[in-house]
This record gives C-alpha cells, structure tokens and sequence, in this order.
C-alpha cells in the first residue's frame, strides 16, 4: 500500500523522494506539490479544489504545513519539496530507460532557460518536446495541447507553470489524453534550476526555509501572498485531515 497522511482532505504521500517517483514511472496521473499558499485556494476556486482532490499522488512541500501538523496533531508526515522531488526525478530520467519527455512552460524565457539548461547538463530536450503554455483562464481546456501529446507520445509530462493552474492542467490531460503517461505538477521548481527563478540553495530547502528564500530574494512578488500562507494555520488548527468548506458553505 502506498503510505499516506490526510490533512485538509488531501491524501499526502509519506515515504522518501525516490519511492514516489518511481510509483510516478510506474503508475502514471498526475502528482501535484501544494505550497504552503495553496490551501486558502482550496475554498475559493472549485475546479481547483477538484483537480487537487482528484490528484494521483500529493507530496508535502509545504514546510509550514509539516510543522504545524507536527505541532497541532503529533503527527509526522515526510516533507518533499518540490524541488527535491525534481531533482530525484531528473536523476531517474536521465538515466534515459523513461521514456520520452515532454515540458510544459509559462513563457518563451522560461523555455530558452530550460533548453540552455539542458546543454550544459548533457540532458537531451528537443524544441518540439517544449510547449510554452497560454495564459489560461478559471477553467483550463487546452486540445492543441493535448493533439500535441498525443502525437509526440512522452512518457513523462513535466508542467512548470505554477500553483492553480498546472494542478487543472495535469487533471484535464489525464482526463483527455488516449493513454496514461506521468505526468509531474512541479511549478516553480524547474526554474530553480534552470536560472528562471531564483536558485534556492539546498540547505535552505532542507531547513524549510525555500518560501523565505524567494520572499526575501523578491518581496514585490511574494510579500503579496504572505497572507494566503498564514491562513494555513487557522485552517489546520480548525479542520485537521477533513477538507474545509467552499467560503459560500460556512
């Protein structure tokens, strides 16, 4: 059985990064890594909060919510960033016994850092396999897309296009696609790495200090959302496993 922990109604995967990744390979869906500024989202939008529900698999990236969870319920759940899981999986892939992948990016930037990425760490990513995704709106419907999959036919899908919308992407394309490839919910995390974003070091991510790392790098981006973060503990502390009603069902 695959080890998991509820928190807001959320099944959170519970082992280490390479035992999910490789339950990823082998069983395909969609995995998603809610940020601690995810879950406020859970009682706004209801696509969302169906894509996240529906998940094949969810990782802990949310430091905050690990230790709250440790504090509020006594209860340890293993912490995966995103990043984390990100570099976990690009060690598998590369080995090249994956199969085909195929990326999906917010932007033309993004998709020049990814393939300059991919020269200098010998990591083999063709122009075609590389989709620069449109501005979507509330509800996410993309068959151009999904015509392009279709015909390149990855094994691994990877969508870099951040919280909200990459979770309705990853559960619309398995929806839609013929067949049922991996397909990898990691936002921000490619950036990381391919210079898009600001590098977070890793002891910075170990300490689960990543959110503080990019809010100190770029205030004018993330002090904005500092209040979607600090609903998490109210939510944890009033609804623990179960998952909180739509704002207009109080």
């Amino acid at each position: 059985m695959t080890p998991t922990c509820q928190i807001l109604g959320i099944q959170f995967f519970n082992g280490d990064a390479d035992q999910v990744v490789q339950l990823m390979i082998k069983r395909g869906g969609y995995l998603i890594a809610p940020s601690g500024t995810c879950f406020a989202r859970l009682r706004e939008d209801e696509r969302y909060r169906c894509a996240v529900l529906a998940a094949d698999l969810a990782i802990a990236d949310s430091g905050l919510m690990v230790v709250l969870c440790r504090l509020f319920r006594r209860e340890s759940i293993q912490r995966i960033s995103g990043l984390k899981y990100l570099k976990h999986l690009l060690a598998t892939l590369k080995g090249g016994e994956t199969g085909k992948v195929f990326w999906i990016v917010p932007n033309e930037h993004a998709r020049e850092k990814l393939l300059d990425w991919s020269l200098r760490k010998a990591f083999l990513i063709a122009g075609e396999d590389c989709y620069v995704a449109p501005r979507y709106e509330s509800e996410v419907i993309d068959p151009s897309l999904v015509a392009l999959i279709e015909r390149r036919r990855p094994a691994q899908v990877i969508i870099a296009i951040g919280s909200g919308a990459q979770e309705k992407l990853g559960h619309y394309l398995r929806e839609n696609l013929s067949y049922r490839p991996a397909i990898h919910c990691i936002g921000a995390a490619l950036g990381f790495l391919t210079g898009d974003q600001i590098a977070i070091p890793d002891l910075a991510d170990r300490l689960l200090l990543g959110w503080f790392w990019r809010l100190f790098s770029q205030p004018r981006t993330f002090i904005p959302r500092l209040s979607r973060g600090l609903e998490l503990p109210w939510l944890l502390w009033k609804y623990g496993d179960t998952l909180p009603p739509m704002r207009d069902q109080k």
